[in-house]
């Protein structure tokens, strides 16, 4: 069965964080009409198939899109984030991107929303939406642009099959089926080094679940920022001096290593692990009161990654540990997000999303909706946004902080862009201007005309 063809600006390709907060930028900087396409029944991408314990991992006042606030802007009285900004849940954040689609985006008559739906090109060039309910095809008309948010898409424990052999009888499950648990076990295999593994380890304690409970598997040690030193409103000038304390190490240090145990020095990165170097570095964030709880599991295994859980072993890279009937495996292993060769971001008939630096993730993905609709040479946005692969090492972390300083003075001969920097709340330090007269505020922006220049040039010595 196939419908009308359908007539649009642009197609957007993808309904979450990524497609919702460009899309956003579009409709507020642009007469554009946008149709989107998911394969998910609602937007809000990975979050609809999120473990239900998952809440964000920085303040719910920098994510989302930008016209629409995200939460309540409060500070939470209680648990292991108190004295921070509310983290919105995986139920918030789903009932907030439907929000945003029901109530901003489709009332302004310029968006169709396409739900369990795929995409597809012909061999011609022409794009189609086919539902997955009915079957129908329906040819979509692109004027402008596609809009590919799936580019770096990864993969998450909750719908993909262990990265390992599970042998019949050994119960293996994904981090989510945790909260639905029917029959108690006697023991807890956590295997995962990533955002998830540590959240199921923080979950099962603060549930109850003694540590002498919980082996925990972790192939790598990893840096973690501190939350503390990224909040909003009150908080910013900590945070701001938190951006000059790195650049003070990047500027100062001899290694890359070296760096690393500056930043760990002023309480900037935190690990788990004091005695092992960390090998990883993706920029999630935990509390000092997390990493405090997770501490408490002193049964740790470190052979490399699992290759089969056999009924009575698991098998590693490096060697074996027991394993029994009693022992429930969690699954917080996956590819993650996935780290392509990069292409350009604009082409003349497509807009492909990666990340351009480290920061939270919606602004950049908003940036590169302000660009599209605001620049018309394609060499030029181009020139101002060089797509970096998604960090994963401690030297990744320091190569995106260097792409940042590029993209602001590339950005600087385009007083509109800059504009829009300065006011979004994605951007986390947007607001600081309502604290110009704050000590913190005055001497870290002397430290940034201090070091900056120096950072920028010794980071390139440190990662050649």
């Amino acid at each position: 069965m196939r419908r009308e063809p359908l007539e649009t600006d642009y197609l957007v390709v993808g309904t979450g964080a990524a497609g919702m907060a460009f899309t956003d930028a579009l409709l507020s900087h642009s007469d554009a009409t946008v149709t989107l396409v998911d394969r998910r029944h609602a937007p809000g991408g990975h979050w609809i198939d999120a473990y239900p314990f998952v809440r964000l991992h920085q303040p719910s006042a920098f994510y989302g899109v930008s016209s629409v606030p995200l939460g309540r802007d409060t500070v939470n009285q209680s648990g292991l984030n108190v004295g921070f900004h509310e983290m919105a849940s995986a139920d918030e954040l789903r009932a907030y991107y439907a929000q945003v689609m029901d109530q901003h985006f489709l009332p302004t008559g310029r968006v169709h929303h396409h739900p369990c739906s795929d995409h597809t090109i012909g061999l011609d060039g022409r794009h189609f939406i086919t539902s997955r309910l009915t079957g129908a095809v329906q040819e979509v008309r692109v004027r402008r642009k596609l809009v590919d948010t799936g580019y770096l898409e990864g993969r998450i424990p909750a719908t993909s099959p262990p990265p390992f052999e599970v042998a019949e009888g050994v119960r293996c499950v994904p981090a989510g089926d945790i909260a639905r648990l029917t029959e108690r076990p006697e023991r807890y295999v956590v295997i995962g080094t990533g955002k998830t593994a540590l959240d199921t380890c923080v979950w099962l304690l603060s549930q109850g679940v003694s540590a002498s409970a919980i082996q925990w598997v972790r192939p790598r040690e990893g840096w973690w920022l501190n939350r503390r030193f990224y909040q909003p409103g009150e908080s910013l000038p900590d945070f701001y001096a938190g951006v000059g304390l790195q650049l003070k190490a990047m500027a100062q240090g001899t290694s890359v290593d070296d760096v690393f145990a500056r930043h760990e020095a002023e309480g900037l990165f935190l690990r788990v692990d004091t005695k092992v170097v960390p090998t990883m570095s993706r920029g999630a964030m935990i509390s000092e009161a997390e990493l405090a709880l997770l501490r408490q599991i002193d049964d740790v295994v470190r052979l490399g990654h699992v290759r089969r859980i056999e009924r009575d072993r698991i098998v590693f890279d490096g060697g074996s540990v027991p394993t029994g009937p009693g022992t429930l495996h969690v699954h917080c292993a996956a590819a993650g997000l996935a780290r392509p060769a990069l292409r350009p971001v604009f082409e003349a008939d497509r807009v492909t999303i990666q990340p351009l630096f480290w920061s939270f993730a919606c602004y950049p993905a908003a940036l590169l909706g302000v660009i599209e609709a605001t620049i018309a040479d394609t060499a030029e946005k181009n020139r101002m946004c060089p797509p970096i692969r998604y960090w994963d090492e401690p030297r990744d972390y320091l190569s995106t902080y260097l792409a940042r300083m590029a993209h602001d003075r590339a950005c600087a001969s385009h007083p509109a862009v800059v504009a829009w920097s300065k006011s979004t709340r994605l951007n986390p330090i947007s607001g600081l201007g309502a604290h110009r007269d704050h000590p913190l505020v005055a001497q870290t922006s002397a430290d940034l005309k201090q070091y900056g220049a120096a950072a920028a040039g010794n980071l390139v010595k440190l990662l050649q």
